[in-house]
């Protein structure tokens, strides 16, 4: 009963302090791979993952939970995503005795080539261009208490189309809580984890470069050369797609050798619906071995026409000699729209 009840609590307070006038701002926003989900962990978990993160995938989620890594790591994520474009991250946190942990990361979207047709030559002039967007990010966590941690973000953004550039500073900014409430063992850490984030909070971006240099008559009914001089478009500027999550986690089961975590996340993004991520996830430890996962969740709840649904996935941590843990996860995901996709991580604990 106590279960249920904390479920209903958190989602009815979330979907009413989230609550906003329609239409919604879809498709008013830049650089949307920074809504794309970091590690195959919490991808797999439906991305309820505000108050999970614990490792190096918090660079997205959750920087404050950085703060909780008791080891350093390295951690690479690839995903193949629709029409041939992938998504990627790679990125190195290190723990700091009494100072905290820092982490840099890289997140990138590769378009691949296209090419290039014009009204004249509509199968194609010969010459092909390409699109990436990239992400750059620098975090720092540390826990004020041992319930309390804190994490701080900071962002260098970039796209490319052609030869269009923008660029855009942005920041991360998390905090979580863990409470003795609903522990099934009176460890505070197997009890109720609250977590709370924004992402993406930061200058708007506009895109510049050559191709928007072009011949402007600016006196058109007028003779002479003002046909030849050279000007250049200014393009309006795009908001940064600003993400609010706030969630909460408990382990209802915690033995010797099985864990199991329960999450929900409440997200108000800038550019959509709100909606609710919901994920669990079983952990089997095996002594001299490891751990193995398994995961599952839903994407998108209560989202206006939402293109998510069912994620599952797994992982195993391997652990080797000296403390070494290598990790391997995998996700899954399923939308309305497009094909089913999967993102592959792999990462090393020393």
């Amino acid at each position: 009963m106590k279960l249920f009840f904390i479920f209903m609590l958190i989602l009815l307070l979330s979907t009413g302090l989230f609550a906003q006038d329609k239409p919604y701002r879809v498709g008013t926003t830049a650089v949307t791979f920074l809504e794309m989900g970091v590690g195959s962990a919490g991808n797999s978990m439906g991305e309820a993952y505000v108050s999970v993160a614990r490792d190096l995938s918090s660079i997205y989620w959750n920087p404050s939970g950085l703060a909780y890594m008791k080891s350093s790591e390295a951690q690479f994520m690839h995903r193949p995503w629709i029409a041939g474009i992938t998504n990627s991250f790679g990125g190195v946190a290190v723990c700091l005795p009494s100072i905290g942990t820092m982490a840099l990361g890289i997140s990138t979207m590769d378009f691949g080539s296209t090419e290039v047709t014009t009204m004249e030559m509509q199968e194609g002039t010969g010459e092909t261009f390409s699109a990436m967007d990239y992400a750059i990010s620098l975090s720092f966590a540390r826990s004020i208490v041992q319930w309390f941690s804190f994490g701080v973000t900071g962002k260098y953004i970039s796209s490319k189309i052609s030869r269009l550039t923008g660029k855009a500073l942005a920041m991360d900014l998390g905090v979580m809580v863990n409470t003795p409430f609903f522990s099934s063992t009176r460890n505070q850490e197997d009890g109720l984890t609250i977590g709370m984030s924004i992402s993406n909070y930061g200058a708007r971006l506009r895109y510049e470069g050559m191709e928007l240099l072009r011949p402007i008559d600016i006196e058109p009914d007028e003779h002479g050369n003002y046909k030849d001089v050279e000007g250049m478009y200014k393009l309006q500027s795009w908001d940064l797609p600003i993400i609010f999550r706030l969630g909460a986690s408990f382990n209802p089961i915690v033995t010797e050798n099985q864990k199991l975590t329960l999450a929900i996340d409440a997200l108000h993004p800038n550019n959509n619906s709100e909606s609710i991520n919901t994920g669990a996830e079983y952990q089997l430890a095996v002594r001299g071995f490891g751990r193995f996962f398994l995961r599952g969740g839903w994407h998108g709840l209560l989202m206006d026409n939402s293109p998510y649904g069912l994620t599952l996935g797994g992982g195993i941590h391997i652990t080797l000699l000296h403390n070494i843990v290598l990790k391997v996860d995998y996700a899954f995901q399923d939308t309305e729209f497009f094909d089913q996709y999967s993102s592959y991580s792999v990462g090393i604990v020393f």
